[in-house]
């Protein structure tokens, strides 16, 4: 784990565990979208609970285990493992302990008595709840490094993936305090932050789909309730008939050029063989085989005609930036605050074993020849990131404004003192916020291949369990409670459920849908589009796609005042690039042609309509 979210200690160790309960859920959902999404292994996170004493592990399970505790939930989810286990229970607790981390381990509470020192590494630990006060900062540091392991091998960017929980009595206090100094063990390892934001309530997952797919889900929970068996046969057969024509139709690749080709009759039998090879590899469809191909060739044209209204045909093109990129450092103002190094000591006693007699040697009179700047900066270029050539003027300024920092509580000889003995720690504090003003400019992209449409993917959204679903159309107060909410009842749209992160966003789909220009649109998925920008290393999700009667745009709103930010317009540079290919592509192949429209949030007004808004803000 790379971050760690800070919850105050409230001294009620059942508040605590219901409170990082509930967290638990929140992440467990995180982590199942960020699964599903994106085609790795569910993680499953568990909680390491710190108890002062055996009886107290004892009373703690006891309370875990009770029906009482959320309805009785973890009733087969705990462990807790102390010195005192001997013989089967503590070999048995062992394995557990070592197999955490795999799927059919149901532990979810760890509760342990100082037995977890060394030699146990797991990478699903997401919170720590400590309940007694570690001894030594050591232990202190052990316990919280239980948690900093990352369960993809690397930091993923999502955020409730990315982050271990501690709750902070006054002693794990000391150890988020100094996590946060420049020069601490643990920071040198992880970026420790702060996040006081408390989970409410549980969550679960919320799976977005097209309108074929809704409709078919609806068709099977009514087949559930058909009684007779020989209709309820025939019933399932035409449904899935209709469903493997959907998945075999969006999976052709580049067999047709264009949606429209679907309909041609040596589509369709290349679609038909296609269904009878799978079939054959399906016991429980190949009994009925005859009659799935049957089925399927006289439902074919409807469910095609079905999947071209519902689809908005998305060239599949992988953008990547080509392997020069351009890259440097935004100017600006290095935050000193927490740069307060004091002078180190420069006398060494000796001790001298034969005479038993103690010696004082001195460091003060010691020639520096280089000026303090120098010497930070020198530590600094040491980063592969940091082009002394091309930031040279930057580097001075930043060490610059440290050194001042230091004058402002030092005297000269003392400022010495403080840069060389700590100057790699403040190299590394000026480094880590150089990193937060990088930018990356990508001088070119290279060539991609281009395949016709793709499948339009689903949508993994969490949502409090016992909020509703709301109509698009309804006003939501505070709007800063927008992006929690999950909204249906499109008429336009591809999928049946949307999120929003803005009011803006909310309201740009009040105007799509009542545009009558607007033939349909989306919110793509996160994994809808293989558009890089940055150093190749980030993924371009825009908000919307729109299609018209004779273009379809793709297209960002933004923040006003981030139009103009670096991040920004490389995002639009290499959406313009996927957009000239589609384009390319689609004009030669009977299809439209694809326009990027970036929008500033404050002209994004329910009076306006799309083709006004498209017109003055496509970016060329």
């Amino acid at each position: 784990m790379y971050s760690i979210r800070l919850k105050n200690y409230s001294k009620n160790p059942i508040e605590d565990i219901q409170y990082f309960s509930i967290s638990e859920f929140g992440t467990k959902v995180a982590l199942a979208i960020y699964a599903m999404d994106n085609k790795v292994n569910t993680v499953k996170p568990f909680v390491l609970v710190v108890a002062k004493d055996t009886d107290h592990a004892a009373r703690l399970k006891e309370l875990i285990m009770s029906q009482s505790f959320f309805d009785g939930n973890y009733i087969d989810k705990v462990m807790e493992i102390h010195s005192k286990q001997s013989g089967g229970e503590r070999d048995e607790n062992i394995a557990q302990l070592v197999s955490l981390e795999k799927a059919d381990n149901k532990i979810e509470i760890v509760i342990h008595v100082n037995m977890l020192k060394e030699g146990w590494d797991v990478t699903n630990l997401y919170t720590i709840i400590p309940l007694r006060t570690a001894a030594s900062v050591t232990l202190r540091e052990q316990t919280i490094g239980r948690g900093l392991r990352l369960p993809y091998g690397r930091r993923t960017g999502v955020k409730k993936v990315d982050t271990l929980t501690i709750v902070a009595h006054d002693k794990f206090q000391e150890i988020i305090d100094e996590a946060n100094k420049p020069d601490s063990i643990i920071r040198k390892e992880n970026i420790i932050t702060i996040d006081p934001q408390e989970f409410s309530q549980p969550k679960t997952i919320v799976t977005s789909i097209s309108p074929i797919e809704e409709k078919n889900i609806v068709e099977q929970k009514r087949i559930d309730t058909i009684i007779s068996p020989q209709e309820k046969q025939r019933a399932q057969i035409s449904l899935d008939s209709r469903n493997v024509i959907l998945s075999t139709c969006t999976n052709l690749g580049s067999t047709v050029k264009n949606i429209k080709e679907l309909k041609n009759e040596e589509i369709k039998q290349i679609v038909l063989k296609n269904i009878k090879q799978d079939i054959i590899k399906t016991p429980q469809q190949k009994l009925f085989i005859g009659e799935i191909i049957e089925e399927v060739k006289a439902a074919y044209d409807n469910v095609v005609d079905e999947l071209i209204v519902n689809i908005i045909e998305i060239p599949k093109i992988t953008v990547q930036p080509s392997g020069d990129v351009e890259y440097g450092f935004k100017s600006f103002d290095l935050d000193t605050k927490n740069l307060n190094y004091q002078p180190v000591a420069e006398e060494i006693l000796r001790k001298i074993l034969r005479t038993n007699e103690d010696a004082i040697i001195s460091g003060k009179g010691r020639i520096i020849t280089d000026k303090p700047e120098n010497i930070i900066i020198n530590e600094i270029i040491n980063y592969s990131e940091i082009d002394y050539d091309s930031q040279c003027d930057l580097l001075f300024k930043l060490a610059g404004q440290a050194i001042d920092k230091f004058k402002s509580y030092l005297d000269e000889d003392k400022l010495i003192n403080v840069v060389q003995a700590h100057k790699k720690e403040i190299g590394g504090y000026i480094y880590s916020q150089l990193m937060k003003y990088i930018y990356y400019a990508a001088s070119s992209y290279d060539k991609p291949k281009v395949l016709p449409f793709t499948k339009i993917e689903d949508h993994n959204f969490e949502k409090y369990t016992n909020d509703t679903i709301h109509d698009y159309k309804d006003m939501i107060t505070p709007t800063n409670a927008i992006p929690s909410k999950v909204f249906s009842g499109f008429k336009k749209a591809c999928h049946n459920l949307y999120k929003f992160d803005s009011k803006t966003e909310k309201d740009f789909a009040i105007i799509l849908e009542q545009d009558k220009d607007v033939i349909k649109w989306l919110r793509p998925a996160k994994n809808q589009f293989s558009i890089y920008w940055g150093h190749n290393s980030k993924r371009y999700c825009p908000d919307f796609i729109v299609e018209t009667i004779d273009t379809i745009y793709m297209v960002e709103t933004k923040k006003e005042g981030d139009i103009e930010t670096s991040d920004v317009q490389e995002k639009a540079k290499a959406a313009l690039y996927y957009c000239k290919n589609a384009t390319d592509y689609t004009i030669q192949n009977g299809g439209k042609p694809w326009k990027y429209v970036l929008i500033a949030h404050n002209v994004v007004l329910l009076n306006m309509g799309f083709m006004s808004l498209a017109a003055q803000y496509e970016k060329r």
